[in-house]
């Protein structure tokens, strides 16, 4: 008996639809760009419009309209500074070496700020006595905060030392920290021995780098605040010292526009101020150091400043007024 051939019948082993279908897509893929059903994809470059960078117009600047110039004073060393502009109004002597007195506790103030919160507590453990104080008594605990306004209001000299004794690693880590500070602000003529401002043959700056540091830390809304504060109460945490405190500088509340910024005096450094006025739209900082009357001598400035200079749009001022 013979075998009889196999034949393939399409009705006797029917292929399912599913199978086909996936066979045919495969096809497909595999040769994509012979079938309409699968054209090539072509990229689509969008040409965005480039973004429009809108500057903002220059502030105005300061052009002495009647050529007058700045008063003689007593003052060693001047820097009267447009803070918008940048611009300096009046200098003299402003690269001097100088004792800064009290004007150091606004790098003290700084280097606390970068450290704490306003909430942190501190204790006190040295009694200052030398200077001007706000008598804290050993052992009492205060805010940060409380200890800023003590020494930014009423320079006092416990408070300040209070706050570096308690930074990590006391009060020489503190000072290595300000003078590293300085460094990075550019203070290149200034170095600092104590968070006080004791005299010290190494403890120094200068009216232009106070000008440096003042324009930095006014950017700081605490110190900005705190310096504009003509007296305050604060106590301990546990309410039961309370230290009444008055700002040092006799203009603040007295001379309109007059907003801080902080005092200093030793008997080598003479009487030293920095100065923040706002007047008709305009701010500036006046710096004298070692001067006899340093508030006299401020309020001196401040009306020769606003007697003589326009503030100018750039486009109204020519090259030999700049």
């Amino acid at each position: 008996m013979q075998k009889k051939k196999f034949k393939y019948n399409s009705q006797n082993f029917p292929i399912p639809r599913l199978v086909q279908y996936t066979l045919f897509v495969i096809l497909l893929l595999l040769n994509p760009s012979s079938n309409k059903y699968f054209p090539k994809s072509q990229a689509v470059i969008v040409n965005e419009p480039t973004p429009t960078i809108t500057l903002p117009p220059p502030p105005p600047l300061p052009v002495n309209s009647t050529n007058v110039q700045a008063p003689l004073l007593t003052a060693e060393s001047i820097v009267v500074k447009d803070i918008d502009s940048g611009m300096t109004l009046y200098a003299k002597n402003e690269n001097k070496l100088l004792f800064p007195a009290s004007t150091t506790k606004v790098m003290t103030a700084l280097v606390i700020l970068d450290e704490y919160g306003l909430d942190d507590i501190v204790t006190v453990k040295t009694v200052i006595n030398n200077g001007r104080r706000m008598n804290l008594v050993m052992g009492e605990k205060l805010t940060v905060e409380a200890l800023l306004y003590g020494t930014l209001v009423h320079s006092a000299n416990d408070a300040a030392y209070t706050l570096a004794e308690n930074y990590p690693g006391g009060v020489d880590a503190f000072v290595m920290q300000m003078n590293n500070k300085a460094q990075s602000l550019g203070l290149n003529n200034t170095h600092f021995t104590n968070p006080v401002g004791f005299d010290d043959p190494s403890h120094y700056t200068s009216a232009s780098d106070l000008t440096r540091l003042a324009v930095f830390a006014l950017k700081n809304k605490i110190i900005d605040k705190i310096v504009s504060t003509k007296s305050i109460t604060v106590s301990d945490i546990s309410y039961t010292y309370f230290h009444e405190l008055q700002n040092v500088n006799q203009l603040l509340g007295k001379v309109a526009g007059i907003a801080g910024l902080k005092t200093g005096y030793t008997e080598n450094a003479g009487e030293v101020l920095i100065s923040k006025l706002k007047k008709n739209d305009q701010t500036i900082l006046i710096v004298v150091l070692k001067s006899a009357d340093r508030f006299a001598e401020t309020v001196a400035l401040i009306d020769w400043v606003f007697n003589n200079f326009q503030w100018l749009p750039l486009s109204q001022i020519t090259p030999s007024e700049l």
